[in-house]
């Protein structure tokens, strides 16, 4: 998967500073395309999905585009003594065959933002759920900033404790790498993200 664009360089900000000059500012750091291949099944979701997108729908499209430009064109050069007499027509009608021609011509780049789009629109579910658990994460732990990883030095890197895709993935229940979890909990002295309180029972 690509790099989404759920999050910039600085993603979220997620708290005020406070009034006492002794405040100290938390960062955390974040990763949503980690997060995202944490989902069981993602990959080969997208994979079969786009798969037939590409088979069924774009190539559908395209026979469509190539038969109606190849008409048009057809049509084009029977008339156009009649629309050399008629401007205003033979523009459009012109106009009309560039814009197929064009669409023809750069149906690669057409097809692959095409793709992109389809996948973009798969993931916004599991994007909206990653957003909603960071937002909890760092209103739980007070982080005033999260950082994007690829942004960070990688001379300097910050203690695992601030990892704030491991805490998302732990939220979400999402499975991790077992020595990436043993490392994380040794660093926080065992502590897992919290959990959301369940809805207390009527009756």
């Amino acid at each position: 998967m690509k790099k989404g664009f759920l999050f910039a360089a600085i993603l979220f900000v997620a708290a005020s500073f406070t009034n006492t000059a002794s405040a100290q500012v938390k960062i955390g750091y974040f990763d949503d395309q980690s997060v995202l291949a944490l989902f069981p099944g993602i990959q080969e979701k997208l994979d079969t999905v786009l798969k037939s997108y590409a088979q069924d729908s774009l190539q559908d499209e395209y026979n469509y585009t190539l038969k109606t430009y190849q008409n048009q064109d057809s049509i084009y050069r029977k008339d156009s003594v009649n629309l050399s007499k008629r401007p205003k027509a033979l523009q459009l009608a012109t106009d009309e065959l560039n814009k197929l021609k064009y669409k023809l011509i750069n149906w690669q780049q057409y097809q692959q933002e095409s793709m992109q789009q389809k996948q973009e629109t798969l993931l916004l579910p599991y994007r909206q759920k990653i957003a909603a658990a960071l937002s909890e994460v760092v209103a739980e732990q007070k982080y005033n900033f999260v950082l994007k990883a690829d942004a960070l030095s990688p001379y300097a890197q910050p203690s695992i404790a601030d990892n704030l895709t491991i805490r998302v993935a732990m939220k979400l229940k999402l499975p991790l790498p077992k020595e990436i979890e043993d490392a994380f909990k040794a660093a926080t002295g065992g502590a897992a993200p919290a959990k959301a309180a369940a809805p207390a029972k009527k009756g």
